[in-house]
């Protein structure tokens, strides 16, 4: 692409960082980053035009391999079913998966991603090692898999290679089903170092230790070291109420205040779930400055438990979003259930609100484009001059948004029914999304099927 070229996008009405504004310009060079946004424009002849425009979502959380195996964990055992027994299910799953089975799947979740509002994703990526144990020749291996899948399916992507060294608090051993997510700082630090050449304005790359459980503090200190002061660090957290009761045998802490006593925490850092915490740690998060980083849907499917929205947001803490194991990819069923589970919870409506912000739908899209732009360490989730070109253009047509006033469409989208209301995508300057179908949907499709009937012949 010529940097220097200009194109623009006239929209009817569009979302920007100061709410909804008529008759605006956009204008993107052609790297794809937005050189000018313009409310009360005039529109020229001949000019590309949308009706209804609003800025990309950010998933700031996905284990890509798993949107596999969606459906094929639903069925109850002998005893009581649970996020353990879901991860015994997924480590068998992982063991046949090949680097070019996992491009494949990839290429197919973040298709369905764009589809439905999503133009960055964070992946927080752990297969590092084949069938057998061992590092692959190149140690990015898996990991350059994940981003040729991005740039296929013209998704931006925050790459993190997981540090994975433990099977629990106590250092203990890996079992056999972990050895293919097995890692150690040195091994972190050479993955990161080859995807350096990847970096760009669609691909970041920052680090994600998986847990507390999986790394110790040295580990994750020494991997910090090596690391650009500016780059995301995500880390799961407090998903469990087993993982907090470990802790805090292991450690004589809760996890998310162990984790502060060990680190200081700023935006850089995205918690992912920290699901469950005390009054204390929600405090502490929230003046952080750090992200919750919340999969609702996943966080109900693996029956986690509820995030404590209601004070973080009152203590002013940020948020995002992610589809983690993708039994959902769309972010208005992310936001509708991180809204309704609180709902559940307080026998209350419309929770996520501020005394600045009261329509929910609002409060909800703009706090997740906020934090997952934070979580994602890219110039992404807003429509302004230096951020990048990603942005959706809703079906105007669909009777959901007829005759909707501009300051209700978020809550339109977010809480009225279930069709998909987004029409085209744009990531980087370049359409991906037109008319509901992905510009590659066909062979992304096919490649997915094929490798789906791959993996079942194995597992059978």
């Amino acid at each position: 692409m010529n940097p220097g070229l200009t194109q623009s996008l006239f929209a009817r009405h569009a979302l920007l960082p100061d709410g909804w504004r008529d008759d605006v310009r956009m204008q993107w060079d052609g790297a794809g980053n937005l050189t000018a946004v313009t409310a009360g424009a005039t529109f020229l002849p001949g000019e590309a035009q949308a009706g209804l425009v609003l800025p990309g979502m950010v998933n700031l959380h996905s284990h890509a391999f798993q949107r596999a195996l969606g459906g094929l964990t639903e069925k109850a055992g002998e005893g009581p079913d649970s996020f353990w027994t879901w991860r015994d299910l997924m480590y068998r799953f992982a063991r046949n998966i090949t680097p070019e089975h996992i491009e494949a799947i990839a290429a197919q979740l973040f298709s369905e991603c764009l589809r439905h509002g999503y133009t960055s994703v964070c992946e927080f990526h752990y297969v590092q090692r084949d069938q057998q144990g061992a590092m692959y020749a190149r140690p990015a291996e898996t990991a350059e898999r994940i981003v040729a899948a991005a740039a296929l399916a013209g998704i931006g992507v925050t790459m993190l290679p997981v540090l994975y060294s433990y099977a629990g608090f106590g250092d203990q051993p890996l079992s056999i089903e972990q050895q293919r997510f097995k890692t150690g700082p040195r091994d972190v630090v050479d993955i990161i170092a080859a995807l350096e050449p990847l970096r760009g304005p669609q691909v970041e790359v920052g680090v994600a230790p998986h847990s507390l459980r999986a790394a110790a503090g040295a580990q994750i200190a020494e991997v910090l070291a090596s690391l650009p002061p500016a780059r995301p660090v995500h880390i799961h957290i407090a998903e469990q109420q087993g993982e907090v009761a470990q802790s805090i045998v292991a450690t004589g802490m809760r996890p998310v205040r162990y984790l502060m006593e060990q680190f200081e925490l700023t935006q850089r850092w995205c918690l992912v779930h920290a699901t469950h915490l005390d009054a204390g740690e929600t405090a502490a998060l929230a003046a952080s400055g750090a992200v919750a980083g919340l999969c609702p849907t996943t966080e109900a499917n693996l029956g986690d438990g509820l995030f404590p929205l209601a004070p973080f947001l009152a203590a002013g803490g940020r948020f995002g979003i992610g589809s983690d194991s993708h039994v959902s990819q769309s972010p208005v069923e992310e936001l509708r259930w991180l809204e309704y589970g609180q709902r559940l919870l307080h026998q209350q409506r419309n929770v996520a609100a501020s005394p600045g912000e009261r329509r929910v739908g609002d409060f909800l899209w703009q706090g997740a484009l906020a934090g997952g732009a934070l979580a994602a360490g890219r110039p992404v989730g807003a429509l302004a001059p230096g951020k990048r070109a990603d942005l959706l253009v809703l079906d105007s047509d669909h009777p959901n948004l007829f005759d909707v006033a501009p300051a209700d469409l978020l809550s339109a989208l977010v809480f009225c029914g279930n069709d998909n209301l987004v029409r085209d995508v744009m990531v980087g300057g370049q359409w991906v999304v037109r008319d509901q179908s992905h510009v590659a949907q066909a062979a992304i499709a096919q490649r997915y099927m094929h490798t789906i009937a791959q993996l079942r012949t194995l597992r059978a």
